[in-house]
């Protein structure tokens, strides 16, 4: 089965990341949750305003959002329990770091899109 992964500030810009990462991993073979509050479907997906919305569990969450936007995501995250939290250029700052490792979560502060094999300028 599929890992899911929720793209959180997935975009139906397709200049975006959040836009490149829904394609990457769906690509890539995962199945993709994309998280926006003001859209309803990005990519012809069904699109979530949070996390926990979402009516089941996440593997994984890579957050496109700025970095104040994802610290006030960060406690619906662990409250998803959420095993793997990727963190992406852009959405990082000190803050948000600390807090993800205070609420004990698995952060990787990283491109998640090169992560999983792809380059974004290609997509």
């Amino acid at each position: 089965m599929a890992k899911v992964v929720a793209v959180i500030g997935a975009s139906n810009d397709r200049e975006k990341f959040g836009n490149k990462a829904v394609r990457a991993y769906r690509a890539e073979g995962y199945r993709v949750i994309p998280i926006n509050p003001r859209e309803t479907s990005v990519e012809g997906l069904l699109a979530y305003p949070s996390v926990g919305d979402v009516p089941e569990a996440i593997d994984i969450a890579t957050l496109y959002v700025p970095p104040d936007v994802g610290l006030e995501l960060l406690p619906g995250i662990a409250g998803k329990a959420i095993p793997e939290v990727w963190v992406n250029p852009g959405a990082e700052s000190p803050e948000l770091l600390a807090e993800a490792r205070r609420l004990k979560l698995n952060v990787i502060a990283a491109c998640s899109i090169i992560a999983i094999g792809r380059n974004p300028s290609t997509l």
